[in-house]
């Protein structure tokens, strides 16, 4: 296609979805007072607009597979992240989820505001033991309330085929919340990049893989989940579509 064309498609779906994000932000200000299933309907919509956006101006489609993996309990999310798509996913897909943000985020004008009131778990990543065990405690407590905590081991957005090691924090909530961890792989950023936002068309692919149960001594944990999120997005890569 055509790199103008592209240019020009991928410029009106970034209006269309940070137009959103504030029109609808502002609008369901009031909203934020009231319980959070408000706020998070308010979210849920715009990210099914945001998706629409995606498809209609961009031809890009969201496939997710394996869902059937996702339990409707506390669990923990491990997931690869290419793009702005990953943090979306979750939220009409899973039952409940809370994802684990730098804490900068919540300073964002609506998105912080709309973030906090869903209880994502915000981290100081310069805090060290004390943001970690910070993080532990919430998260704890919202795997107890039935929530899935999502985390990206890697802790950045990376280029499609692109490994970073993973950091220790998804090994530390792995012991801590006692619960299974369900890796996720996918290929976003063939198709959304992260950095820049000249979109592509194609599938966007997100592959829930089944769960790693609980138990499981830090090493072997940190070995499993590395192979299979790192072998499973390697598979989505070799068939871009």
């Amino acid at each position: 296609m055509n790199r103008l064309l592209l240019i020009i498609r991928s410029v009106i779906f970034m209006i269309w979805m940070y137009g959103l994000m504030v029109l609808m932000g502002l609008i369901c200000l009031p909203l934020l007072a009231g319980p959070r299933a408000w706020a998070k309907g308010v979210v849920i919509l715009w990210i099914r607009l945001v998706l629409w956006g995606l498809r209609t101006f961009c031809g890009v489609h969201l496939n997710i597979e394996g869902q059937q993996h996702l339990p409707k309990g506390g669990a923990l999310i491990a997931c690869k992240h290419q793009a702005m798509v990953d943090v979306l996913w979750p939220w009409i897909t899973c039952n409940d989820p809370a994802l684990i943000f730098k804490k900068e985020l919540g300073f964002l004008p609506i998105f912080g505001w709309f973030a906090l009131k869903l209880k994502n778990v915000m981290v100081d990543r310069n805090g060290h033991a004390t943001a970690l065990r910070k993080m532990l405690r919430q998260a704890g407590v919202l795997a107890d309330e039935g929530r899935q905590i999502a985390i990206f081991p890697e802790g950045t957005r990376t280029a499609p085929g692109a490994i970073l090691p993973y950091k220790p924090g998804v090994a530390a909530l792995y012991q801590q919340m006692n619960v299974p961890c369900i890796p996720v792989a996918l290929n976003s950023g063939l198709h959304w990049p992260a950095h820049g936002f000249i979109l592509t068309p194609g599938i966007i692919t997100v592959r829930v893989l089944p769960p790693i149960a609980p138990g499981l001594k830090r090493k072997a944990f940190m070995k499993t989940l590395h192979d299979q999120i790192e072998a499973a997005s390697k598979e989505l890569l070799s068939h871009k579509r």
